[in-house]
């Protein structure tokens, strides 16, 4: 079997635990503020101190003292206002978000880079020009010609300008962000990367084994979804005590104290809070080691659509065309034996097995609400019947027993919805655009 190096991290969670984070991107731009404010004081003194030098005389820098002072204490007040403003269309724009798509869809702007970077940016300046204001009161004596902010007046300057670009890239983003197609897109390619990430641990994906007999380690953490794990640490953790570890949930699992969360073979068990440190757990679920969620997202979407307080049987059907796309992308992928994920050490022993969803379990949960809820829409039960369709093409015999039970399951639920022959008919009849 061709394994793996250990070194090579395609699960690896720090990377995503950063990008969840809003925190991260203003701290960072705070600290830069700061840094970039000592960096122009020092310069705004060697300069003057060039040009006094030069001419013998700092009388003609006076001018523009007194203008740099006012223009820095003008972008300092109207900067506080303006990330006002942004944080008030960011508030906006997640409430709309929520009541038009899912909840779940908010990580979306939680995760845009363009987002922390207008707010990182806007906090900058908002931070560098209270420095430099700072630095004139400490520097206002007439006899120290250090107090002319020449640097710090063009850096304020270009900081602004900065911030404005931003802000309309940003605004932009969101508008985006705010339309259908646009969400569902990003739900599916952020899925598509999930499945390529799987994809390339390649042999270790394997059908599902029974473990032998062991002891099952409870969870003494605090309880939420389990979001994502640490393999790596885990498996460190196992070839250190020369054992096996069988993982009792799956990512997107709630788990609460008391829960079994490991099941341990061979050599000696380790301590439960051991396990606990390398399970990141959470109030909800992220995209990160997470087949189903983004089936989770787009049938939340599909579902919220075709609800009476919506009743738009479109967007349900746009959401579909995304869902084929992710079950073609695990058909082709041969996605179809998901069972466990087995991580391997440097010796290649097998140390961590970790359970998957499989094949049937995501053809169910891409189906089964949305035909419940749009039975009675011949748009979303013409488009059901033509994914179905498709994908049976396409799937090999061995995993088409799912496919062929929603199709029957389809049918079934038409005709208890629509008692006329002809329109049961047409209800059924698959059609890529639900009705043209």
């Amino acid at each position: 079997m061709n394994l793996r190096p250990l070194r090579q991290r395609p699960l690896s969670p720090l990377r995503e635990h950063l990008r969840e984070s809003f925190w991260v991107a203003p701290l960072l731009g705070c600290l830069g503020a700061v840094v970039l404010a000592d960096l122009t004081a020092w310069l705004d003194d060697q300069l003057v101190r060039l040009m006094v030098s030069e001419t013998g005389s700092s009388a003609e820098l006076t001018g523009f003292t007194a203008a740099a002072k006012s223009v820095v204490s003008t972008v300092s007040s109207a900067m506080l206002t303006f990330i006002g403003v942004v944080f008030s269309i960011s508030l906006v724009s997640l409430q709309m978000a929520a009541s038009q798509f899912s909840p779940r869809v908010l990580r979306l702007y939680v995760r845009s880079r363009l987002t922390k970077a207008t707010f990182a940016s806007c906090l900058a300046t908002f931070l560098f020009t209270l420095l430099v204001q700072l630095g004139y009161e400490e520097t206002n004596d007439p006899q120290r010609t250090a107090a002319v902010p020449i640097v710090s007046t063009f850096t304020a300057v270009l900081l602004v300008l900065l911030s404005l670009g931003l802000f309309v890239l940003y605004v932009q983003a969101t508008m985006r962000l705010l339309r259908v197609p646009h969400v569902i897109d990003r739900v599916t390619r952020e899925s598509l990367t999930v499945l390529a990430q799987y994809r390339r641990l390649g042999p270790q994906v394997e059908p599902r084994s029974r473990p032998g007999p062991g002891t099952t380690l409870l969870h003494e953490g605090h309880s939420g979804v389990l979001r994502d794990i640490n393999p790596y640490r885990l498996v460190r953790l196992a070839r250190r005590h020369g054992t096996v570890f069988h993982l009792v949930p799956r990512i997107g699992d709630f788990i609460a104290p008391g829960t079994p969360t490991v099941l341990v073979t061979g050599g000696s068990p380790p301590r439960p809070r051991r396990i606990a440190s390398a399970l990141n757990v959470g109030v909800d679920r992220t995209m990160h080691q997470d087949i189903g969620f983004g089936f989770r997202q787009l049938v939340d979407i599909a579902i919220r659509a075709l609800s009476p307080a919506v009743n738009d049987p479109t967007t349900a059907v746009q959401a579909i065309d995304r869902i084929q796309v992710l079950l073609v992308a695990l058909g082709r992928q041969g996605f179809g034996e998901l069972g466990e994920l087995r991580h391997r050490d440097r010796d290649g022993t097998v140390r961590l097995v970790q359970p998957v969803p499989a094949w049937a379990s995501l053809v169910e949960l891409a189906f089964t609400e949305i035909r419940g809820c749009g039975a009675g829409q011949p748009q979303v039960t013409r488009r059901l019947a033509a994914a179905l369709d498709d994908l049976l093409r396409i799937t090999p015999p061995e995993h088409v027993a799912p496919l062929l039970r929603q199709q029957e399951l389809l049918a079934r639920a038409v005709a208890d919805h629509v008692t006329d022959p002809d329109n049961r008919a047409y209800a059924l009849t698959p059609d890529r655009q639900g009705i043209g």
